[in-house]
């Protein structure tokens, strides 16, 4: 089918798990004149990025900027605090925790798989069995995705945490948060993680360039020894100048602008009622799939995702052809499937630069477009998210 207009009218819905919408208030900070990286105005914007991350990571601990995607601080935590044939403790939660196993495979680590079906978090029981069974203390890591991009399930850090001290193992704890961090609470010191993943397109409400590695001591400690070969993605480097609110090489400067106001809404708004929006907008969001009588890829509902919902789709329907649809007719774009899930789900994006507003109309394109596509529901699940949305509208407004 063709576009129906290669220059439709309002604005592009953007409704994947990212990147998000950019709110205007970043775009207009980004779109600053570049200045001198070395200069004294440089240094005062990066100390305060770099304050400010610290408020977010809720964390005492340095806190590393590349200009790079989230996968260059996957790379980052792995090199620096690991060294070569190390064994890492992994857990099969989607396809980004299994693009991180590839990576580590690639680095020359070791890699232990705990597989998992995809619907389901990373489970603490099984993970301290293990590191009960690793008398000799080869693990080295245990990886976990806090919140699974592809799928929409959400894992128990602090229980995670907990399983590796009931176990006295000093493997270290390395967290994904690239679509979580912004979105969803998070505590890299009250958790005791050592080594934190970012990435600035999600939940920060930046275009994607920037990521981010939150380092504990014991993280630190252990990149003393570690053996795999970095020279761009060295703690130390950006450790040792980072104080003066320089880097060891130039930065993404204009970006570092755009950070700076995301990280003033966020905190302007406050960081408790940034999470309270986005487990609203994602309840809101699963009423109206349980209305049109679809069902939800996350199978646990203490483990649904504050940042997507991840919508699986009848049998002999496209997922693929049904995102088509949308955006042809409604200019509006849903996440697709990826690799063990591809045509088999789409995913809705709730997370970032959003309000009831934009989730009642994503979902109201969300149930022209089964329509048009021809996908079995029930009407009616705009409906239900409308009814939720004004009730906690009501109680808000007491």
């Amino acid at each position: 089918m063709l576009r129906l207009s290669a220059h439709p009218s309002g604005r592009h819905f953007l409704q994947i798990p990212g990147p998000t919408n950019v709110p205007d208030r970043v775009l207009r900070a980004i779109d600053h004149g570049t200045i001198d990286h070395r200069g004294p105005e440089f240094g005062e914007l990066g100390k305060s990025v770099l304050s400010g991350l610290k408020k977010l990571f809720r964390t005492e601990s340095p806190v590393i900027i590349y200009p790079a995607s989230g996968t260059g601080a996957w790379e980052a935590a792995l090199v620096n605090a690991l060294s070569a044939n190390n064994l890492v403790l992994m857990a099969e939660t989607g396809h980004f925790a299994t693009l991180w196993k590839k990576m580590a495979v690639s680095l020359g680590l070791r890699v232990e798989f705990l597989p998992g079906d995809w619907r389901r978090a990373a489970d603490p029981d099984v993970i301290e069995a293990r590191l009960r069974a690793d008398t000799a203390h080869e693990i080295k890591a245990v990886c976990i995705v806090h919140n699974e991009t592809a799928t929409g399930v959400t894992s128990d850090i602090p229980a995670v945490r907990k399983a590796i001290n009931r176990a006295s193992h000093p493997a270290l704890l390395m967290v994904d948060t690239i679509s979580s961090l912004g979105s969803i609470d998070y505590r890299h010191d009250e958790w005791g993680v050592d080594v934190t993943v970012a990435g600035s397109q999600k939940g920060m409400m930046l275009p994607p360039g920037l990521s981010f590695n939150a380092v504990s001591e014991k993280a630190l400690a252990a990149s003393q020894k570690s053996d795999l070969r970095r020279s761009y993605w060295d703690w130390h480097a950006m450790i040792a100048i980072n104080p003066t609110g320089y880097f060891p090489y130039t930065p993404a400067t204009n970006l570092l602008y755009g950070l700076h106001e995301a990280l003033e809404m966020l905190f302007d708004e406050g960081l408790d009622a940034v999470f309270q929006r986005h487990k609203r907008h994602a309840e809101a969001t699963r009423r109206a799939v349980r209305a049109w009588g679809l069902e939800i890829l996350c199978a646990d509902p203490d483990r649904y995702s504050p940042s997507l919902t991840a919508v699986m789709m009848p049998e002999g329907h496209s997922a693929d052809a049904f995102r088509k649809i949308v955006l042809d007719h409604f200019n509006m774009s849903l996440g697709q499937g990826l690799s063990k899930v591809k045509d088999k789900v789409f995913r809705i994006g709730h997370l970032g630069d959003l309000n009831d507003l934009t989730v009642c109309g994503t979902l109201a394109g969300v149930e022209m477009g089964l329509a048009l596509a021809g996908v079995p529901h029930q009407p009616g699940g705009t409906r239900a998210a409308m009814s939720y949305l004004t009730e906690k509208a009501e109680v808000r407004s007491r």
